[in-house]
């Protein structure tokens, strides 16, 4: 049914509804039941039009005609699932309203929580329209003045969200999902419950739960489960006011030595699952472009200095190198987990292809031990040895220490495959989410080494721009119950190294009195830091560094970290800083005109030479800003945004504002979030240009959907070898329910499908005719 016929067809059952209601007497149920109906005709005919031509500019913004996706795209397919559960409903009250056995308060909780979902997307879409006149053509990120798109996004973060996580939580996707969501819900609310009361310091908790959370009351809150509307405000108050220590805690509720029990029981038995630590000694590698010279990689060092990389090798099959004497050396205990190899008579020969996986966590939680289940199922299917690397996590380890263990570990996998039990053929850099991410990055990092980079990524779903800019699909995050607006921000703070200070006072006594000294204390230590930072990177400047390469010891921390140095970048003479007018469009327009010489990116025989690894510099200099347009240009286009800024909503509407109070999130991005190394879809196109063929799966629903189709576009433009899939009605992080419903094993396969064909060896070129 097209949306011109569901609108209409949902208008006269509405007016019908309407007429019979009109009609029972002064009744207070007669009278919300006659509001609700004349509430949906309302929204629906004003929100018809405004879809209609959404769904009419939607196409502009596709990868291709074969992959129509994006975040315009998806949020009138969340209008039309609301539509048709309005419709749905309308038709049942108007069959069965003279029915003794109808339902008259349960059917009117369920039409009024639908009318206001239905009203807040109605919001959205316009939200959406200003975006729309707001961007560049083609462009799905809000690329006007930052004051405009902070003024935007606090307009956008005091919308109400209750509605969407009470009865209507999970209504946009495939329903097999809906329960999972609804037992995550109130675990979650459950879990807040106790995190608010404890007084013992539970931020600094990771791997375990809160003292008194059993798994089995934790998925039982007894009244969340019986009052939606209870866990809708509940849920809206957490998303909102509670900080990453609490996310960090509650994704990592699945290491519980409980719940990954149960995992493990029900997932493929492989023979090898050894989890090994990576000593800090840094050791030489090859260059592709002549394999008789040497990069030195050293270990990583940005924050806390040298220290071990924890990595899990996974193999269906016990391989020939992986009982060896000096893998079994790597190997770490993890306590009551002994059946970590079990020996076989005969050893299978080592495999031609290697998989190195990083996992997924929103750079604050989780392990390789949570992604388990899959990556044992990726084992079998594949037939291969799958590496994946337990990096550290932000607060305590922000940007860039998460992408130099990934790259050290990565390194150390090419060059000692064989221990892996792999030849390292053909090699596979896979990822989800955040790991998605920072596979992009480790090969962007391989590629400045001049060392071997993969032959291929599979990212799925990943994140590839960590500003906090506005996009259609970003606009989805107000409803999506897995990956809020607040939360993916407060995620994207953290791996910054600026994490969000909470100024309320009840989610300060939650922390305890320990908590806000271990979080003072790492503000003290963060701010501490970046004034070093943005010194050193002053001195260098100052003092010519890059003309004295070898002036600089090779195992100096703070050198390592220089990234960090974008925070504080020197400001032009009107006082606005260059990289905040680094955008998607200007990046698109520079085409080739960096050249490979450039002095932070240069990969020179002199730069690359075994003392001195650490002269590589990932960032991007005055030179290669992009070029600035014309004040006219600039002065039209914050005219046409401050116009769309005062008209966001018609005069007529008023959308519903949150009860919870102002949310704690950041509303400028950090400088630092514009380095290529953190957002890849910021990184120049000579930078871009050596990544190796990308395979995307993405999610239709996914608030963070913009930044697969954005960036799948970039190396379409640059004649790089790019898929993007879109899988539909599915969240964020279906890999890891890759076993809770018939949709989610597909869309799993489909990610198994693009390694092996990033694993199989092109074949022979076709005799010319």
């Amino acid at each position: 049914m097209d949306l011109r016929t569901m609108t209409q067809t949902l208008v006269t059952l509405a007016e019908d509804n309407m007429a019979f209601f009109s009609s029972q007497g002064p009744g207070e149920t007669a009278r919300r039941l006659l509001g609700v109906f004349t509430g949906v005709r309302e929204q629906a005919l004003a929100l018809e039009p405004a879809l209609g031509h959404l769904l009419g500019v939607a196409h502009l913004f596709d990868l291709d005609a074969e992959t129509p996706a994006n975040g315009y795209r998806s949020l009138v397919h969340t209008a039309r699932c609301c539509l048709a559960h309005l419709l749905h409903k309308s038709r049942y009250v108007a069959s069965n309203r003279r029915s003794i056995f109808f339902r008259t308060s349960h059917n009117l909780a369920e039409l009024e929580a639908y009318l206001a979902t239905l009203t807040q997307l109605r919001a959205l879409t316009y939200c959406a329209q200003r975006l729309l006149t707001s961007n560049q053509p083609g462009g799905l990120f809000f690329e006007g003045d930052e004051g405009l798109a902070a003024d935007f996004l606090r307009e956008y973060v005091t919308l109400h969200k209750g509605c969407f996580y009470g009865r209507c939580l999970g209504f946009q996707f495939t329903p097999a999902i809906r329960p999972f969501l609804q037992t995550i819900s109130i675990g979650l609310v459950s879990f807040g419950e106790h995190y608010k009361r404890n007084e013992t310091g539970l931020s600094s908790l990771t791997l375990s739960r809160p003292p008194g959370v059993t798994a089995s009351s934790l998925f039982t809150g007894g009244r969340f489960a019986i009052d939606p509307e209870l866990r809708g405000a509940e849920f809206e108050r957490i998303t909102q006011n509670l900080d990453v220590h609490f996310w960090k805690a509650f994704w990592n509720i699945t290491e519980i030595e409980v719940l990954s029990s149960l995992a493990n029981m029900a997932s493929v038995t492989v023979r090898v699952s050894r989890l090994l630590s990576l000593p800090p000694e840094a050791f030489e590698m090859p260059l592709t472009a002549d394999p008789k010279l040497t990069v030195t990689i050293s270990p990583p060092l940005a924050h806390t200095g040298p220290g071990p990389v924890l990595v899990r090798l996974i193999s269906y099959d016990l391989r020939e190198g992986q009982d060896s004497e000096q893998l079994n050396s790597l190997v770490k205990s993890e306590g009551s987990r002994s059946l970590e190899l079990w020996p076989r008579p005969q050893q299978a020969p080592r495999s031609p292809s290697l998989v190195v996986h990083i996992h997924g966590g929103g750079f604050v939680a989780q392990t390789s031990k949570s992604h388990e289940p899959y990556l044992k199922s990726w084992a079998q299917e594949l037939g291969v040895p799958i590496l994946s690397i337990d990096y550290s996590l932000a607060p305590e380890a922000p940007f860039p220490r998460a992408l130099e263990e990934c790259f050290y570990a990565y390194c150390w996998a090419v060059k000692h495959c064989t221990l892996l039990g792999s030849t390292g053929e053909r090699i596979c850099l896979a990822g989800d989410s955040a790991g998605g991410n920072l596979c992009f990055t480790v090969s962007l990092r391989a590629a400045a080494y001049g060392v071997r980079v993969p032959d291929g990524i599979m990212a799925a779903y990943p994140a590839t721009m960590l500003q906090f800019a506005a996009s259609p699909s970003r606009l989805l995050s107000l409803m999506d119950p897995l990956l809020p607006l607040s939360v993916l921000s407060k995620c994207v703070s953290a791996y910054a190294g600026g994490e969000t200070e909470d100024h309320s006072n009840s989610d300060q006594k939650a922390l305890g009195m320990m908590g806000l000294v271990r979080r003072d204390t790492a503000l003290l230590l963060r701010d501490l830091r970046l004034g070093a930072s943005s010194w050193l990177n002053s001195f260098l400047e100052l003092s010519g560094h890059k003309s004295h390469p070898k002036s600089v010891p090779v195992a100096e921390p703070v050198r390592r970290s220089v990234s960090e140095a974008a925070l504080a970048q020197p400001e032009d003479p009107v006082g606005t800083d260059p990289l905040k007018s680094l955008t998607v469009h200007d990046l698109s327009l520079r085409g080739n005109s960096e050249t490979s010489d450039t002095p932070e990116l240069s990969l020179s025989d002199e730069t690359l030479g075994p003392s001195t690894p650490s002269d590589v510099n990932f960032l991007l200099g005055p030179e290669d800003a992009p070029e600035k347009v014309g004040s006219q240009e600039e002065l039209s286009t914050k005219d046409r945004s401050s116009s769309c800024l005062s008209a966001t909503f018609p005069e007529d509407f008023l959308p519903r504002r949150s009860s919870q109070g102002p949310t704690q999130i950041p509303l400028y991005s950090s400088p630092i979030a514009k380095n290529p190394f953190m957002s890849p879809l910021l990184a120049p196109d000579s930078m871009l240009q050596t990544l190796p063929p990308v395979h995307i799966v993405a999610c239709a629903l996914d608030p963070i959907l913009d930044d697969s189709v954005m960036f799948a576009r970039r190396l379409r433009s640059l004649g790089k070898p790019v898929t993007l899939r879109v899988v539909e009605d599915l969240p964020h992080g279906f890999l890891s329910l890759a076993s809770l419903c018939r949709e989610t094993r597909q869309a799993a396969a489909l990610c198994v499908e693009r390694i092996r064909q990033i694993l199989t060896p092109p074949g022979p070129a076709a005799p010319p005719v």
